[in-house]
């Protein structure tokens, strides 16, 4: 699948930056009312984990296609032909583009030792690392985080809402989706192509989206070969693993069962001790 940063700079490489955020919002606002206008299917009662399944199902067949005609012979020649170490430096360059969104996000969230300690994670591997092929910054001690606007709206206590599977990008929610455009204006590629141009920007986007694909062979490999219903793989997976991100890690209680059924510490009204 296409990563939310690959698309968008794709777009930016073939538009005037001018109009970059209407056609941001204009995607966004098609989303959204798309699931919006999604109908019922008879009288049969909605998933209010996933109300817009029809057009989740479809976005997710179109671009599952796209994948397979496009991306994944690409991207089986990148793993064959390019050495690991070079595939290592590769995506250690596109993570330490978007690190600046981590950073952000990390004082966001009121992590302020963290946020400091991601900044100097960029200014060193963009120094250091020689623009981020090298990841120096962990070798010093710096940890490499993973953060970003929907885990700092979840943090602050705002639910994910509907999921949403947006063509071409990849499993989201209502709540998960702000993330694009912040993503977007974060991202170190987005400045240096308004400074140089599309005849900088364009390979390095279409590197960006192989290397991010290449990144994805192990679990779509997984959801392929395991999964009765790879949809709903795709589903559950991202959005567990969505909620272990915004916790970082540490789950309350009311998450390690079914969220729409009873509790089952709860009994004839009364908690159970544990």
């Amino acid at each position: 699948m296409v990563g939310i940063i690959g698309l968008f700079k794709n777009i930016f490489a073939k538009t005037n930056h001018g109009y970059l955020w209407l056609i941001v919002l204009a995607i966004c606002f098609s989303v959204l009312q798309g699931c919006a206008s999604t109908p019922k299917n008879g009288d049969q009662e909605l998933d209010p984990v996933d109300p817009h399944e029809k057009f989740n199902r479809a976005s997710y067949d179109f671009t599952d296609k796209i994948d397979r005609a496009v991306f994944e012979p690409v991207v089986n020649a990148y793993i064959d032909y390019v050495p690991d170490p070079a595939q290592r430096s590769i995506g250690n360059f596109y993570d330490n583009l978007a690190y600046p969104n981590v950073a952000l996000n990390s004082f966001l969230q009121g992590k302020v030792k963290q946020g400091t300690e991601d900044t100097l994670r960029f200014l060193v591997n963009s120094t250091i690392g020689m623009f981020g092929l090298f990841d120096m910054a962990t070798h010093m001690g710096l940890q490499k985080h993973d953060e970003d606007f929907g885990q700092t709206l979840g943090v602050w206590g705002v639910k994910p809402g509907s999921y949403l599977f947006v063509p071409l990008i990849g499993p989201s929610s209502e709540r998960d989706v702000t993330n694009i455009p912040i993503g977007l204006v974060t991202n170190v590629l987005f400045y240096a192509g308004l400074a140089v141009g599309t005849y900088f920007a364009a390979p390095l986007t279409i590197l960006g989206a192989i290397d991010k694909r290449a990144r994805l062979v192990g679990p779509m490999r997984i959801r392929d070969e395991a999964a009765l219903d790879p949809y709903l793989f795709v589903r559950e997976a991202s959005m567990q693993q969505r909620e272990f991100l915004v916790h970082d890690g540490k789950l309350p209680l009311d998450l390690y069962y079914e969220p729409f059924q009873d509790n089952p510490f709860e009994q004839d009204g009364k908690k159970q001790k544990l």
